[in-house]
């Protein structure tokens, strides 16, 4: 079992590219690859490659480092990949004429766009690996407390009445992990592929999320802005 959380947080892609080559020379077989690198509702940044930093980071990133890992990933079979997502990727569109946010931005609509992206890009690998023996899922862990809302900007005043919540209906990380390691490791989901889960439980999904013509597209442009296809 090997867990790669690749955050960074500005996604280089020739950094995933060296971290994944030193992986595969010196593991003999990845069984299990999580992707929950992520950053919420920043304000407009790039990455060091030019990406707007929430489609960066949250999408293109696992994009790429799982697409780099699929050789080892396939001569391991049966393994597993997940993908974190979130349930606000009900709020997300995938505007093709502006991935990048260059004409307008957004921190809300890109973050859940991002989260979007995550489920159409494990829907798409599922289909691309059937009968590989390799299985991808995504979820939705819940509202965790965790750092990824740093950048969120909570008056001074709401801040004792914001904590007080968070204590009481937030889940701590390791409970916020659970839908992670059970997609990881538990047998109940052995050969299950492409769904999406939420509390340890398959869920279903809007129908843009299940968009195959969508989800291809976004294969496609995803391959060249990571610079896999030229």
């Amino acid at each position: 079992f090997f867990e790669l959380n690749p955050f960074v947080p500005r996604l280089h892609i020739s950094c995933t590219c060296e971290v994944c080559h030193k992986l595969m020379r010196e593991e003999p077989r990845l069984d299990v690859l999580i992707n929950n690198a992520g950053i919420f509702q920043c304000p407009y940044m790039k990455t060091e490659d030019g990406f707007e930093m929430q489609f960066g980071v949250n999408h293109l990133g696992h994009f790429l480092l799982t697409n780099l890992l699929l050789g080892l990933l396939k001569n391991s079979a049966p393994s597993r990949i997940v993908i974190v997502s979130s349930k606000l990727y009900k709020y997300g569109e995938i505007n093709f004429d502006d991935l990048n946010s260059e004409i307008s931005y957004n921190k809300s609509f890109c973050y859940s766009r991002s989260k979007l992206a995550n489920i159409l890009f494990a829907r798409e690998l599922a289909r691309r690996l059937e009968g590989t023996g390799v299985t991808v899922n995504s979820l939705h862990p819940g509202i965790v407390r965790t750092n990824l809302g740093r950048y969120v900007n909570i008056p001074l005043l709401a801040k004792p009445l914001f904590n007080l919540v968070s204590w009481a209906f937030f889940k701590t990380p390791l409970e916020g992990a659970q839908t992670s390691i059970y997609l990881a490791s538990s047998p109940d989901v052995e050969g299950v592929s492409g769904k999406y889960f939420g509390d340890c439980k398959e869920e279903e999904l809007l129908p843009k999320a299940m968009d195959d013509l969508v989800a291809r597209k976004l294969w496609d442009i995803s391959e060249v802005m990571v610079g896999l296809l030229k």
